[in-house]
C-alpha cells in the first residue's frame, strides 16, 4: 500500500477563550473583556490548519471524546474540513477534554490554561494502534497531557512509547508534539518515547525541559545552544528530523547531519489578537512540508507563515489560511 496523508490522535479540547487586560495576583480581580469558544488540542489544531490549506492531502481524525454538546463540536468540525473521523472514539459517561483559556490583552499576549482532563485522559495505547488508515503520517500529542499513554510501561518505559513503536509497526512514520507544562516529567515521559519518533516537533522551552539545558540567554533565542539541543535530541534516538521553534524563528536538524534556521515573519505586537494554537500550527505547517518532501529552509519558512497567520485571530484556528494564501505571503516577505 502506498500511504498518503496524515492522521493526527490525541488531544480533542474545547477551549475557552477569556481576554483579560493582566492575570491578576493570587486573591485579587480583573475583569473579562469578551471571551470566545472554540476547539484546540493538539490532534484538532493540526487537522484543522491542515484542511483549512485546501491541499487535498487526506486527514484522519483520533483520539477520545465525550458523548456531550462539546464532543458533538468535535464531530461537526471534521465534518466541515472534510476530514475523516472513523477512529474518533465516543466515550460513554466521560465530559469531551476542555481548557479555560486566560489570554492577556496587554504586554506580549501571554496566555494561562486551565484545563478539564475529560476523556483525553481514556485514550490507551489499544486505542491509538486501532486507529486504522492509509495515512503516511501519524501525528501524536500532546504527551504530558493524555494520561493512559504517560503512564510508566514495564518495558517500555511509558505507554507512549510502546503505542509509537507499535504505529513504526504498522508502517507509519511517526511525529510526536508535547505540552508545554512546569515540573520534571518530561525526561520521564519524552525520552523514553525518541526512539521511537520520526518528526519530533517542539518549542524551545520543551526542549529545555527534555534536555535541562537553557535555550534562553538573557531573553533572546541561542542559536547555538538551540541547533546543540536538536542534535542532542537526534542522538537520543529521534530518528530523522528535529525541529525546535520559538516565537524569534526556528530551528531544524537532519540524521543526515544537515542543520538549518530561519527566522520568524515579523509581526507588530498591536497586531497579535492571541497566540493560542500558534506552536500546533507551525506544527501542521512542518508536517505538510515534510509530507511533500521540501528541504529544510522551505519547511520552516512554511511553518512560520502558517504560525504567524493563527496570531490574528483568538481562537486556535480561526486564521488558518489556504496553501495558495502562504505561498504569496512567502514569496512576498521573504529573501528566499
Amino acid at each position: 500500500m502506498v500511504r498518503k496523508g496524515i492522521i493526527a490522535v490525541g488531544n480533542w479540547i474545547v477551549d475557552n477563550v477569556k481576554f483579560i487586560g493582566a492575570y491578576p495576583r493570587k486573591g485579587n480581580l480583573t475583569t473579562i473583556s469578551s471571551q470566545e469558544e472554540g476547539l484546540g488540542g493538539c490532534a484538532h489544531n493540526v487537522l484543522a490548519d491542515l484542511a483549512a490549506m485546501r491541499s487535498g492531502i487526506p486527514l484522519f481524525a483520533g483520539g477520545c471524546i465525550g458523548a456531550d454538546r462539546y464532543g458533538q463540536m468535535c464531530l461537526d468540525a471534521c465534518d466541515r474540513f472534510g476530514i475523516d473521523r472513523s477512529n474518533l472514539i465516543v466515550l460513554d459517561g466521560e465530559a469531551t477534554s476542555y481548557t479555560d483559556v486566560m489570554s492577556e490583552t496587554g504586554g506580549d499576549g501571554s496566555r494561562t490554561f486551565f484545563h478539564c482532563r475529560g476523556a483525553n485522559a481514556k485514550l490507551t495505547v489499544e486505542q491509538v494502534l486501532a486507529s486504522k488508515s492509509p495515512a503516511r503520517i501519524c501525528h501524536l500529542g500532546y504527551l504530558l497531557l493524555l494520561d493512559a499513554l504517560d503512564q510508566d510501561d514495564p518495558e517500555y518505559g511509558v505507554a507512549a512509547a510502546r503505542a509509537l513503536e507499535g504505529l513504526q509497526r504498522q508502517g507509519y512514520e511517526t511525529s510526536v508534539d508535547v505540552v508545554s507544562e512546569e515540573g520534571d516529567r518530561y525526561r520521564k515521559v519524552v525520552l523514553p518515547c525518541l526512539k521511537y519518533i520520526d518528526y519530533l516537533i517542539i518549542n524551545e522551552v520543551e526542549a529545555d525541559n527534555c534536555l535541562g539545558t537553557p535555550l534562553r540567554r538573557d531573553g533572546r533565542p541561542d542559536l547555538l545552544a538551540i541547533k546543540e539541543a536538536a542534535s542532542s535530541l537526534l542522538g537520543l534516538g529521534v530518528r530523522k528530523l528535529v525541529v525546535i521553534h520559538f516565537p524569534e524563528g526556528g530551528v531544524a536538524a537532519e540524521r543526515s547531519g544537515e542543520v538549518c534556521y530561519a527566522s520568524s515573519f515579523p509581526v507588530d505586537r498591536g497586531e497579535i489578537v492571541s497566540s493560542v494554537g500558534a506552536g500546533d500550527a507551525f506544527c501542521a505547517g512542518a508536517l505538510y512540508a515534510i509530507h511533500e518532501g521540501w528541504s529544510l529552509r522551505e519547511m520552516l519558512d512554511f511553518a512560520a507563515a502558517s504560525a504567524r497567520f493563527n496570531l490574528f485571530s483568538a481562537t486556535s484556528t480561526g486564521g488558518a489560511p489556504e496553501l495558495k494564501t502562504i505561498l504569496s505571503f512567502i514569496r512576498n516577505n521573504k529573501c528566499l
